[in-house]
């Protein structure tokens, strides 16, 4: 079992198809699978054509330190695909609001994942101010206009 993280909280799967694989686009072309499932490094550009017949993508996370995930999400809405898109795998609350800002709509969890990390904790995560490093820099001089730049 799974249980699925919005940005309302845990919430049940509301998904009753599966999730095939990338090569079954094209034995069963024109008519994809409903939901698609790649890895962390797909290059997502091949999904062009078939980003319309789509209902939903999910993208799988081998390991939390691997970032190709948040750059395939964002692409792929840079791609024009605004349907579902998911993150499964191995994931952190504290990912979530990257994870949501790259473009994902929801995060997959196992159960035991859950009771390790329950809701309260990826809540927390949405709850924090100014999550992105690069907001936090932002608050300091730039250091462009410093005298030390140009010695």
């Amino acid at each position: 079992m799974s249980v699925l993280i919005t940005r309302t909280g845990f919430a049940s799967e509301t998904f009753a198809g599966t999730f095939q694989p990338f090569d079954a686009i094209e034995a069963l072309d024109p008519e994809p699978p409903a939901a698609l499932e790649i890895a962390a490094g797909f290059d997502v550009d091949s999904l062009r054509p078939h980003l319309d017949r789509l209902e939903m993508i999910r993208i799988t996370f081998q390991v939390f330190s691997d970032g190709r995930g948040f750059s395939q999400a964002r692409q792929l809405r840079m791609l024009g695909f605004h349907r579902r898109l998911r993150a499964t795998g191995h994931l952190i609350a504290d990912q979530f609001p990257m994870l949501l800002r790259s473009g994902f709509d929801e995060v997959e969890i196992s159960d035991a994942h859950a009771l390790r990390q329950p809701e309260s904790q990826w809540l927390a995560a949405l709850a924090r101010p100014n999550p992105d490093y690069q907001h936090r820099l932002r608050q300091f001089a730039p250091f462009e206009n410093s005298g030390a730049a140009a010695r």
